[in-house]
């Protein structure tokens, strides 16, 4: 008989998310959340119109979307022998090594901390007319802050489930009215005629177009968070690549059309002028025109929601991760406890609670402003750590293919994540060198390259803790990157190898 080696501290699997309550809609629904249709729609294209003073913005919208199509297909791919909540934390560490995943998770963590607590600055500008229509007036940012605050720390709590009854009840209609508008934009064309040099490529390919395929590119951010919710799918090798492809396609056919028809709407050779002027009030403005008051109204409410949305979805994710990371004990083991009740993160959700309710309270007690130094400065940079995410994924796609890439076609391993890579590390280097005018700040503003260094900074550190757990806590070292698979770590007889599984990951 064999002898068993027991290791002094309680399985790292102990607690699990919640199996099988999501399917390829619910996915969907959490993915199209955190991308904030309404939200990008009326920020993000006329921000890309009116600072930027590019015209070829729809078309910006199908190129990102072609890139990240090409990603997506080694992604999925990966994601049917991965299956963790770490998303980009477990693909980094298996394709290029435990301690790349530990600074991936690192600057997983910033990215997305960042996206999430930003929207707390938007959400009290948003609902700003609602409010006044309603109360003849407005609360604090703050407090509408906090209201939102609660409601997500609350639905982080809840079955994974629910939060995603909440976001579809949301989501459709927010696409709804964003279709509405469309359609009375489309049936106005400035001066008669509707015109398509919005879909020229010199209307794209002129100065300027690096800022505006970063702005694109901002705006997909999300479709990538199918995979974190893996381990709750009904069937994850079927639900994570429809969920995947299907946002991506859903997310550039809405921007795309929603672009396109604002500028038919206004005029080609007047939209970046009206933009300008109109900012975020020009999709609404069209359609008080357009539509009527009442359609105003509606729209107002759903902006406010669909902030609302990005929230929940965001929180899911940062969460998850964190779970992630706990449950494998690279962060203490607290943060990888679940609800015994609802099967959430439970410890992961609350610490990301808190740290919301700290930036809330920081920004309300010094007076900064609440919009341009949180949820913009916030929003770009958290973009933009993304998308640092995508393109290190894609290579780490490459990577584990190379050493096991039995069964999938050269396609799938390597040509398509490939091409995938080159193009994303053309966008990388494009935000870089336009960080300034991203930011809205002075060239040589200390913040155009201290925001952006966050990132390589955070990765050394996770580096470098991967390498002391690699000294220190060998046994926790080999499991980084397995997820639920771990648990065959904790308690195995003396003479028996370690899991198959860890094997995978290249040391």
């Amino acid at each position: 008989m064999p002898t068993t080696s027991t290791v002094d501290r309680p399985s790292n699997v102990s607690e699990s998310l919640a199996r099988g309550r999501l399917g390829v809609p619910s996915v969907i629904f959490f993915v199209l959340s955190a991308a904030a249709p309404l939200t990008v729609v009326a920020g993000v294209v006329t921000t890309g119109y009116g600072v930027i003073g590019v015209t070829g913005i729809p078309l910006a919208f199908l190129v990102v979307a072609a890139v990240l199509a090409l990603f997506s297909v080694g992604y999925v791919a990966m994601s049917r022998r991965v299956e963790n909540a770490g998303a980009f934390y477990a693909y980094i560490s298996r394709g290029l090594g435990r301690p790349a995943g530990v600074g991936a998770a690192w600057v997983a963590l910033i990215a997305y901390n960042a996206l999430q607590v930003g929207l707390y600055g938007t959400i009290g500008v948003a609902a700003e007319p609602v409010l006044d229509r309603i109360f003849g007036g407005h609360p604090h940012w703050a407090i509408v802050a906090l209201v939102a605050w609660a409601l997500v720390a609350l639905l982080g709590l809840l079955r994974v489930d629910i939060n995603g009854l909440v976001l579809a009840a949301l989501l459709v209609a927010e696409i709804v009215v964003i279709l509405i508008f469309d359609l009375g934009q489309i049936g106005n064309p400035a001066g008669g005629e509707v015109s398509f040099a919005s879909f020229s490529p010199d209307n794209l390919f002129v100065p300027g177009v690096g800022a505006v395929l970063v702005l694109a590119i901002l705006g997909f951010v999300g479709f990538e968070s199918a995979v974190v919710f893996s381990e709750e799918s009904k069937d994850p090798k079927r639900t994570v690549p429809l969920a995947t492809y299907l946002s991506v396609a859903i997310i550039a056919a809405l921007y795309a059309l929603s672009s396109w028809t604002m500028a038919v709407a206004v005029g080609p050779d007047q939209i970046v002028a009206a933009a300008g002027e109109q900012s975020v009030g020009l999709i609404f403005n069209l359609a008080a025109e357009h539509l009527g008051d009442t359609a105003v109204t509606i729209g107002q409410a759903l902006f406010l929601t669909s902030v609302l949305a990005a929230m929940i979805s965001f929180h899911n994710t940062t969460a998850r991760y964190t779970f992630a990371l706990g449950r494998e004990r690279v962060l203490p083991a607290v943060f990888g406890q679940t609800s015994a009740r609802s099967g959430a993160p439970r410890a992961a959700s609350l610490a990301q609670s808190v740290f919301g309710l700290l930036v809330i309270l920081l920004y309300a007690v010094n007076g900064w402003d609440p919009v341009v130094k949180l949820f913009f400065w916030g929003g770009t940079t958290g973009g933009f750590g993304v998308l640092l995410l995508i393109a290190t994924t894609s290579v780490a796609v490459i990577a584990y293919f190379v050493r096991s890439g039995a069964g999938e076609t050269l396609w799938r391993r390597a040509v398509a994540p490939g091409l995938a890579t080159v193009a994303l590390f053309v966008i990388i280097w494009l935000a870089v060198s336009n960080f300034a005018n991203l930011l809205g700040v002075a060239p040589d503003s200390t913040l155009r390259w201290a925001l952006p260094a966050v990132y390589p900074v955070a990765a050394a550190l996770g580096v470098a803790w991967a390498l002391v757990l690699r000294n220190s806590r060998p046994d926790t070292y080999a499991r980084i990157g397995l997820g639920a698979a771990s648990a065959v770590a904790a308690v195995r007889p003396a003479e028996q190898p370690p899991a198959p599984a860890a094997t995978e990951v290249p040391r």
